[in-house]
């Protein structure tokens, strides 16, 4: 069996294309990602934040004083544009004749005085993801509404702290128990193992083509198979060959993910730094066990389908289904609210992803995470053997 790794081993390193997917990739992988990552999320803020939106109101003369301070505000453009009913506005927008329409429909000075609330009414599309067009027209109302809040206290002689109390009778502090890494990886948690999960399973799938599919093609395999080695020390070999690259291709993603993690943190991005910042040595290794076993399930998948095919193309077809079967749990452990429980913590590859979450949060459940440990391993296990039974099968093999 060990003379099978070391021959299919030593072949593997000679191929370029191999080395490149385990090794090579995954070490630039994450300063790509990480600076385009920094890059695109800066300059979609600076771009919302210097953005200058057209506007047009309705009703104007419902409140010269908004008139004058939104059109002398430095992030809106007036457009010149006539508008008279809602339904003109909506249209307007969605147009993009303008970007945004306010319907003054209320006198904001009289309602106040009769004792009434205002009811003001902004058109906009809220789609982009960072938007500060509503925040800047609410910051002009609430400074119109303070104005007005603080005018007719001071005419009533309320002054000070009973003004204060009179406006805000009531101030509810907030005080919110989860710390900057439990926030960080509630929102971001999801996002570590889709990337480590999916180059674990491309440093298993390409070699095992190679391996499986390739030595048929090159009519190899029959030449191996007349060898006094027993089939069962082939197929192990092929396996731990599979294996060792599929770990080796989680460790090197996982150092690159430190290494640069690092790298970056100690650099001046804030969104960056915190990010990188939340993720210790101790969840690194964790993550690393945790992959051990998931990468094992992916060998000997890989490796079963390889035997399979005819040729390395046919192999290789194989290999897409496989990576869409991985990527639901994925993408089911990325679900909003989405938690590491019992009945999650049985369903493979997303109780993986899902305790990758709870590891950067640093509210892991231990009891769950040997549950996950121990079932991926019986998984792993069960399905080497089909793979070592699958290998036994002149049908299989000589097809």
């Amino acid at each position: 069996m060990f003379e099978v790794f070391k021959k299919e081993l030593l072949e593997i390193t000679r191929d370029r294309k191999t080395l490149f997917f385990v090794i090579a990739l995954p070490m630039i992988i994450f300063p790509i990602l990480f600076g385009l990552m920094s890059f695109l999320l800066g300059k979609a803020q600076l771009d919302a934040e210097q953005k200058v939106n057209t506007y047009a109101i309705i009703s104007e003369a419902n409140s010269q004083e908004f008139v004058e301070k939104i059109f002398y505000h430095k992030s809106f453009k007036k457009a010149e544009l006539v508008l008279a009913t809602e339904a003109e506005a909506i249209e307007a927008v969605k147009s993009e004749k303008v970007d945004v329409v306010i319907i003054l429909q209320d006198n904001l000075s009289e309602s106040f005085e009769a004792g009434k609330q205002a009811k003001w009414k902004v058109i906009y599309n809220d789609s982009s993801s960072v938007n500060f067009l509503y925040k800047n027209i609410q910051e002009i109302t609430d400074e119109l509404s303070e104005g007005l809040k603080n005018a007719k206290l001071e005419s009533l002689g309320i002054t000070g702290e009973a003004k204060l109390a009179l406006l805000k009778p009531l101030e509810l502090e907030k005080i919110d128990t989860a710390d900057l890494r439990e926030n960080l990886g509630e929102k971001l948690g999801a996002f570590i193992p889709y990337l480590l999960i999916p180059l674990c399973l491309m440093g298993a799938t390409y070699p095992a083509v190679d391996l499986g599919a390739g030595e048929k093609e090159r009519g190899t395999l029959e030449t191996l198979l007349i060898t006094p080695i027993p089939r069962t020390s082939l197929v192990l070999g092929k396996f731990l060959t599979v294996l060792t690259t599929a770990i080796l291709c989680a460790l090197i993603t996982i150092f690159s993910m430190g290494f640069w993690g690092y790298v970056l943190g100690a650099g001046s991005n804030e969104i960056v730094t915190e990010i990188v910042g939340s993720i210790g040595v101790l969840e690194l290794l964790l993550m690393f066990i945790l992959l051990i076993p998931v990468s094992a399930i992916f060998a000997s998948i890989a490796i079963a389908l390889s035997i399979y095919a005819k040729t390395f193309k046919e192999g290789q077809n194989y290999m897409a289904p496989l990576s869409f079967l991985v990527f639901v749990p994925l993408v089911a452990a990325m679900m909003p609210n989405m938690e590491l429980t019992f009945l999650t913590a049985s369903i493979p590859i997303t109780n993986i992803a899902l305790a990758m979450k709870e590891l950067l949060k640093g509210t892991l459940d231990y009891t769950l995470f040997g549950m996950i440990l121990a079932s991926t391993v019986a998984v792993a296990g069960a399905l080497l053997a089909f793979c070592v039974h699958w290998f036994q099968k002149e049908s299989v093999l000589f097809r």
